[in-house]
């Protein structure tokens, strides 16, 4: 396929993409038809049936990526009258080509077209929660940092935050950082927390921030009172996740925080040097 019909493909297809209210992008079937080069509508939605049933066997709702809608058309005669036509999402049009007449240079470009715009919302997705995951380690770094300073500033020292802060995963966890760490196989020199999933660096956030606020209005001034206080809020947040059918514990770990947070650095400056490009 020559590149002056390629760059015009893209264009076309890009140029007919439209977004909901809730910003998803969409193209309509009536509009997709033309581009892939069907003449006819009927033989269009013989290829639209069989796309739907891809999407039902890949364990998607069908519903969520074709919506019929109508829509109205001029006549001849100056007046309009209502059409069928179906909203598309990437991922159905995507089904469509991969479904179409591949001897049509349209559907050979929607294939690929298609394919990458699809693995670049995969991409995106990816690098938004892990983004969010990294965000969440920060936060905990941050919160244990200032339940270090009020437990320094109210007893006198904060050589007890760390038996605090392991009498709170204990809580949290039913089980000691060691078991914990044992378990997700954390190399014994890295913290826990660099291991844990967003759910749990969440969940450790929010207690953390509960003994902080009660330390400060109670004027607790012992290690003993803090860490009551510490490992009640853990254990009320374990309970939390338990009734809503979340085992702390036997979640998987997650990836290394240091190694993500590396990769997505990296990918920024990438995309920084190649703005065109997803990495």
């Amino acid at each position: 396929m020559e590149n002056e019909l390629i760059y015009t493909l893209t264009e076309t297809f890009e140029g007919h993409a439209q977004t909901t209210e809730n910003g998803v992008e969409y193209w309509l079937a009536r509009d997709l038809q033309h581009l892939l080069g069907y003449s006819k509508w009927d033989n269009f939605l013989n290829v639209i049936s069989k796309a739907k049933t891809a999407c039902e066997v890949s364990g998607h709702e069908i519903q969520d990526h074709f919506a019929d809608v109508g829509k109205m058309v001029d006549l001849g005669s100056g007046s309009q009258r209502e059409i069928s036509d179906i909203m598309l999402t990437r991922y159905a049009c995507y089904l469509i080509a991969q479904n179409g007449d591949p001897a049509k240079q349209e559907i050979a470009f929607a294939q690929t077209y298609f394919a990458i715009q699809t693995r670049k919302a995969e991409l995106i997705e990816q690098r938004m929660l892990e983004a969010e995951r990294i965000s969440a380690r920060k936060k905990l770094t941050a919160t244990e940092k200032e339940l270090s300073e009020v437990i320094y500033e109210q007893t006198g020292g904060n050589q007890n935050f760390a038996l605090i802060r392991s009498k709170g995963d204990h809580a949290l966890f039913g089980k000691s950082t060691q078991a914990m760490k044992a378990a997700w196989r954390v190399p014994d020199n890295r913290p826990l927390a660099d291991f844990a999933p967003t759910i749990i660096l969440k969940a450790k956030d929010f207690a953390t921030e509960i003994t902080i606020h009660n330390a400060r209005e109670q004027r607790m001034s012992s290690e003993s009172a803090i860490s009551a206080e510490h490992v009640s809020n853990n254990q009320a947040v374990r309970d939390t996740l338990l009734n809503r059918g979340i085992r702390p514990e036997s979640l998987p770990p997650a990836e290394d925080a240091k190694k993500v947070e590396r990769r997505l650095d990296s990918a920024v400056k990438k995309s920084l040097q190649h703005p065109d490009r997803l990495e």
